[in-house]
């Protein structure tokens, strides 16, 4: 490689050009020159179509930015439920009439799911070696672009700081009863994941003492933020770190709180190109300038990659005792249905919306 960046020195000097020009353009690396390769067939596409699932505010401001950087090509956003997403993008592949370019959701299971169906394109942007496996799939069919994790969360106007939750059983104290709020664990993957890693540490008798403690039930963890900043409620074990953290910044009433107990639920918010996009190089290019460590630095979350820091004071996410099983747990379809149907015993069906964007 130095012997052919010589050589190619030499005959840009040769031909007049001048040294320090040189010198630039045959130190940009080559896959920089790929992405702006790719840059040129996205242009020609014009557009991408992304689903996200949950807020969509995030995925708004991160189009905005990419558009910037990349003119001509736009991002169009549909956003929503992960587990509403994924059945229309189901329906259009059965239809033969695709949409959507990229997926990005918290339902990791219809990522593996649709890698085993061969509808996902592999694809390694640039600094996926960077990227813990555990984060995403060996071949690049998926990976992670955000690592979320269930914190505590809590009003600081209303709850003193020695009451703040520190581990799940202080959630079933008597001061909090009707003041503790969650998803539908039987509705959200994510929130099921983090009910469960607490059942498997304090037994299914936590449940009995948690609904004797009247929680509130809610669809979304934006609405769980904001019924925290209202005051409806007062604690959580069931926020995404980021997302409370995104609403405090925009004014909301929040605070969190790791806990000094029990092990931190992490899942990755996992990315997926589809084989029969219609515009995969715009996807490409959106994935790739999504994971770059420029980007990752904004998004005010963990990233996947070990060399973008942790935001705010918290530490890297896997030097943090953790709870990191969530392909698995997502893909044990028996256990997963089972666990399901035993919460809403308890929960009842879904009733309160909270809402996502």
């Amino acid at each position: 490689m130095i012997k052919h960046r010589l050589a190619w020195v030499c005959r840009g000097l040769a031909y007049g050009v001048p040294p320090l020009a040189v010198l630039f353009l045959y130190s940009v690396p080559a896959r920089a020159q790929s992405l702006d390769s790719i840059y040129q067939k996205a242009k020609v596409e014009g557009s991408v179509v992304l689903y996200a699932g949950g807020p969509t505010a995030p995925w708004e401001a991160a189009a905005k930015d990419f558009s910037a950087r990349y003119p001509g090509v736009n991002v169009s956003i549909t956003g929503g439920f992960s587990n509403v997403l994924d059945a229309k993008i189901d329906t259009q592949l059965k239809a033969g009439k695709l949409e959507v370019d990229l997926a990005v959701f918290q339902t990791l299971q219809d990522f593996v799911r649709w890698k085993q169906d061969g509808k996902l394109l592999n694809y390694k942007p640039q600094g996926f070696d960077k990227i813990d496996r555990s984060f995403a799939d060996a071949n690049g069919a998926y990976t992670g672009v955000q690592i979320n994790a269930h914190v505590y969360a809590y009003n600081p106007n209303l709850v003193k700081p020695e009451d703040v939750p520190r581990s799940a059983l202080d959630f079933l104290q008597p001061r909090f009863k009707g003041k503790v709020v969650s998803c539908y664990p039987a509705d959200d993957d994510a929130t099921l994941y983090a009910f469960y890693s607490i059942v498997q540490k304090y037994g299914w008798k936590y449940m009995d003492r948690y609904m004797a403690n009247e929680p509130r039930f809610i669809q979304g963890h934006l609405g769980v933020v904001r019924s925290i900043a209202s005051g409806e409620s007062l604690v959580t074990f069931d926020t995404i770190a980021s997302i409370s953290m995104d609403q405090k910044n925009l004014g909301l009433t929040q605070a969190i709180a790791f806990s000094e107990a029990d092990p931190l639920p992490i899942w990755p918010y996992t990315a997926a190109i589809f084989k029969a996009a219609p515009h995969p190089n715009a996807a490409k290019l959106f994935l790739a300038w999504y994971l770059s460590p420029e980007e990752q630095a904004k998004t005010g979350n963990w990233s996947p990659r070990s060399d973008v820091p942790a935001p705010y004071d918290w530490k890297p996410v896997l030097s943090y005792k953790v709870v990191n099983n969530y392909r698995e747990f997502l893909t044990n379809t028996v256990q997963l249905d089972e666990l399901r149907k035993r919460f809403e015993v308890y929960t009842g069906p879904v009733k309160n919306t909270g809402g996502v964007r």
